[in-house]
């Protein structure tokens, strides 16, 4: 029920325009009283009647200094607008009824009359009134309110509206559920918008035997975290639920404050679980007559060994020509700006060990102060780079974009620092992922690399050690390793070291 509302600014001119009719009635009366000459019965008729207005105007000022003290506090009328209506009612009706005993009516037949009456109107109003006690019972237990997310039985909508007869709901599909009062209490309600406007979605999944569970557990995890309409605190969680013949059942919890959004952040969510196990080959797991269906159809068009050296060639030529017409490992300034640091041959050989995955639009790559040993290169797609950093005691975002060919996080692979900046897939991307031990077959292969590599990378954070200094996950000793020539020579080395043991 909806309690009652007042406009703003209720004060003596309100409690006046609600006095004035009774009022004027009682003057006029007094006024004709006094100039009329009148017999016995019409004097008690004009008692009766300034009695009756008297009392009229007693019950209305006395509600109506009610709701003018309740909104002079800013809170709402306690009562719902159908309660007070049907009390005044009440009230005026024994009213009626002490006037007819005064003017010596015998009440009797009327009130018997009116019983009569009574019960034949509960019989015909017999759903009105149930919905109407139904309705108080709903706002006096404060079941839910106007704006909450509810679900009614098996309507799901936030409530637009509540009154003596009726809810209404505006569902998902943007139509308006009119649910009967009496319906609504004798279905199970469930309030999303309390206690807290934080309300727990969960998705499931099945997963193969082959795949480790600690893996499937942090790929669901990542994907909760890398949605920006995911709550960080309470944190998602992830744990398996059942085990069967087919595979492993795992549920993703997790928190939004949104509820409006459900269907688009289960789908968003999804997406990105999908990628991150895509990435890391966990399949998800097929019905039985899903998996006989694939085998059948492999075996009747894909003679063994026909496509599989033919698709590893292509990829990996494809792998080889990313690198090449990227910005990896080019001299980034001077007189041989542009020109390749290694020989095509070298990066022919890296091609067979880089990584290529792909990765969808909202997913977090790496993020800053994170520790790691490995860059990427841009084959497909676009990534949104971003910088936090602190100047003057104020915190500052800076961005950038990395296109096709760009490379991005090579100073962790180079120097071990932290990572610099947040890397955010912008648009659906295809990323090469050079791991410190792929880099240290390079090294090996072309001992000069890592003297060429320590003497700009040196020389690029001598030039941005000012800017450098401003990130608070950079320490001292981080940006003295990162501007050392020698320091940043002795560590890649050790890739090689790590190589040969």
């Amino acid at each position: 029920m909806t309690p009652t509302s007042f406009a703003p600014g209720k004060g003596l001119g309100f409690i006046l325009r609600r006095l004035i009719i009774p009022a004027g009635a009682i003057l006029l009366l007094v006024i004709l009283k006094n100039i009329l000459t009148l017999s016995s019965s019409w004097l008690l008729y004009f008692d009766t009647a300034l009695f009756f207005l008297a009392m009229v105007m007693a019950i209305r000022l006395i509600d109506t200094l009610l709701i003018a003290w309740y909104e002079g506090r800013r809170k709402p009328y306690p009562l719902p607008d159908v309660l007070r209506g049907m009390i005044l009612a009440v009230l005026y009706l024994v009213l009626f009824f002490v006037v007819l005993d005064k003017l010596r009516v015998d009440i009797k037949p009327l009130l018997t009359g009116s019983a009569i009456l009574t019960a034949v109107l509960g019989l015909a109003l017999q759903g009105v009134l149930s919905n109407i006690l139904s309705g108080m019972s709903l706002h006096f237990t404060h079941s839910f309110g106007r704006g909450d997310w509810v679900g009614i039985g098996k309507y799901e909508g936030v409530v637009v509206d509540t009154n003596w007869r009726e809810t209404r709901l505006l569902d998902r599909y943007s139509n308006i559920v009119v649910l009967p009062n009496n319906a609504v209490a004798s279905e199970t309600i469930t309030n999303f918008s309390k206690p807290d406007v934080a309300t727990a979605l969960t998705l499931t999944f099945k997963i193969g035997y082959d795949a480790p569970v600690s893996d499937v557990l942090r790929a669901l995890l990542d994907a909760a975290h890398d949605c920006p309409s995911v709550q960080t605190a309470p944190k998602p969680q992830a744990y398996i639920t059942s085990y069967d013949e087919f595979g492993i059942s795992y549920l993703l919890k997790f928190w939004v404050r949104d509820f409006a959004q459900k269907n688009p952040i289960m789908g968003e969510v999804g997406r990105l679980a999908w990628y991150k196990m895509r990435r890391d080959r966990i399949d998800i797991a097929l019905s039985l007559g899903d998996r006989i269906r694939d085998v059948v159809r492999a075996v009747r068009q894909v003679p063994a060994g026909a496509r599989g050296p033919a698709g590893a060639a292509d990829d990996l030529e494809k792998t080889h020509m990313d690198l090449l017409h990227s910005s990896f490992l080019r001299h980034p300034q001077g007189d041989q700006a542009g020109q390749a640091i290694v020989s095509d041959e070298d990066l022919r050989a890296l091609a067979e060990l880089v990584r290529r995955s792909a990765f969808t639009t909202g997913e977090i790559v790496f993020r800053q102060g994170e520790r790691g040993t490995s860059c990427y290169v841009v084959a497909k797609g676009r990534i949104r780079g971003e910088i936090a950093y602190e100047e003057s005691g104020k915190r500052y975002l800076s961005e950038f974009t990395v296109e096709p060919g760009g490379i991005f996080g090579e100073m962790s692979l180079f120097t071990g620092m932290p990572r610099t900046a947040t890397g955010i897939v912008a648009e659906e991307a295809e990323l090469l992922e050079i791991k410190a031990e792929d880099f240290a077959v390079l090294i090996e292969r072309n001992p000069a690399l890592a003297e060429v590599i320590a003497e700009i990378v040196s020389g690029r954070n001598e030039q941005n050690k000012d800017f450098l200094k401003k990130l608070k996950e950079l320490s001292e000793k981080d940006i003295a390793d990162g501007t050392n020539k020698k320091t940043i020579l002795e560590y890649l080395k050790r890739f090689v070291q790590g190589l040969r043991k």
